[in-house]
This record gives structure tokens, sequence and C-alpha cells, in this order.
């Protein structure tokens, strides 16, 4: 089984424009991002795809690979699903650009959905940790999910999912972190589908999946990180930097 980290990384981002390229600890959040997926020691080739001069400059400058998107995208999976259409890849493992703290435990239990899917039920795999937090289950910048007995995804939402209706029995909340793994054929399905309502009005490009029937396995972990989506996470980010 052949698999690619891929990052998506884009320089425009709508809350934090040029966040990627905002220093932690002495390098770039991009660089920093795409050494952690190096790392890890898990995957045939680590990629960054961009639509950014600068970023592909800071990548090429630590030794790193690069994919230039040939088109603008809408979202991470469109500018995956482009730059994989000629790649010889089994499984495809999106990891944010923002995700500087990317580990491999989490990562290995992706792609270990995969080695035991012998009859390829699984289209994406993804990751998910318990939220306790009130205020970060209230917030619709946290993006939350709800699953089958089997783990099987069958909604996100930026609401409070499910809705505690009585005192008992207690919800238990869980936060879907933006990491997913894919078969190839997943992305390049994605692409060509077009956004349907639900997609469009949550803004969760993992809906569009589940509204063309496609099958993802939630995973749990313990490992929450620092996603670096405003000035204030970053400066956690640098925090937490050892």
């Amino acid at each position: 089984m052949k698999a690619f980290a891929m990052i998506p990384a884009r320089y425009a981002a709508s809350r934090f424009p040029g966040k990627l390229m905002q220093d932690l600890a002495g390098k770039p959040v991009i660089v920093r991002t795409y050494q952690a997926a190096l790392g890890t020691g898990l995957f045939d080739r680590v990629i960054v795809v961009t639509d950014s001069e600068e970023i592909a400059l800071a990548i090429k400058g630590c030794g790193g690979e690069v994919i230039m998107s040939r088109e603008p995208h809408e979202t991470g999976s469109d500018r995956l699903a482009e730059a994989v259409e000629d790649l010889e890849v089994d499984i495809v493992v999106n990891v944010q650009g923002d995700e500087p703290f990317t580990e491999r435990e989490s990562l290995a239990k992706l792609l270990q959905v995969f080695r035991e899917d012998p009859e390829a039920r699984v289209d994406l795999a993804s990751l998910m940790t318990e939220l306790t937090d009130p205020e970060d289950i209230a917030n619709p910048n946290t993006v939350k999910v709800i699953t089958d007995r089997e783990g099987f995804a069958l909604y996100f939402s930026r609401a409070v999912i499910p809705y505690q209706r009585a005192e008992e029995p207690r919800a238990v909340y869980y936060k879907h972190k933006g990491v997913y793994a894919f078969r190839k054929q997943a992305l390049l399905d994605f692409r060509r589908l077009p956004m349907q309502p639900l997609e469009a009005v949550e803004k969760i490009e993992a809906i569009r999946y589940l509204e063309y029937g496609k099958k993802i396995k939630m995973v749990r972990t313990s490992v929450s990180g620092i996603e670096i989506d405003t000035p204030e996470d970053l400066e956690r980010a640098k925090a937490a930097w050892i």
C-alpha cells in the first residue's frame, strides 16, 4: 500500500491571512507542519500542494517537495485531487498546513484503517477527539461529528450535535479534526461532483462525501494539538512549542 502525506496550503486564509508563513520558533508554520509529517516516517512521499510562490519557496528551502496548483480551488480536497490525478498512490493523507503539532500515533491509526479493510468498504478515514469544554462544544468554529455504531460518520456540523434533550443520558461530543486519509478514487470523485446544499450551508467539505454516499470511518484520538486558525492560536502554539 503506497501512502503519501499531502499538505494543501493556500496563502489567503479567510480568518488569518498568511498564517502559514507566520513564524513559529524560527520557522514558518507550514515548514513546521511539513517537517512534522516527514518526521513520522509513515509515508512514501510528503508533498506540499500550494498556489503560493512564497510557500513553495519556503518548502523548497528546507529540501521539501512541492506541487503547484494549476487552478484556483475552494477546498483542500479539490486542491489535492488535481495534484494526485497523475500520481501512483493508493492512500493520500491530507495533513492540514496549520497543524504543526501533527504526530505519528494518530496518522498511523488512519493508515491502519485501510490495512484492515480488505473489502474496501472505507472511502475515507478521519480523526475525532472528545470535547468536554462547553465553550468548545458551542463554538461554531469547532466542527462536531456524530457516528453510527461502527464508527462511520453520520453527519458533521458547526452546531451542537447531538442535542442534549434531557439530563440523562449525558451526550458525548466529538470534534472533527481536519485530517483525512483518502483512497485516491474518493479524491478524484470529489473533484467531479458538484457541491450540494448541506455542504454549502455548513461550509464543511466532508459533508459532500456523505451526500454522495461515501463511507467515512472516524478514528478516535486523544491528541488534540493546536490548529492555527487565529493570531491567538499562534500565540498558544508558540507557548507550547518546546
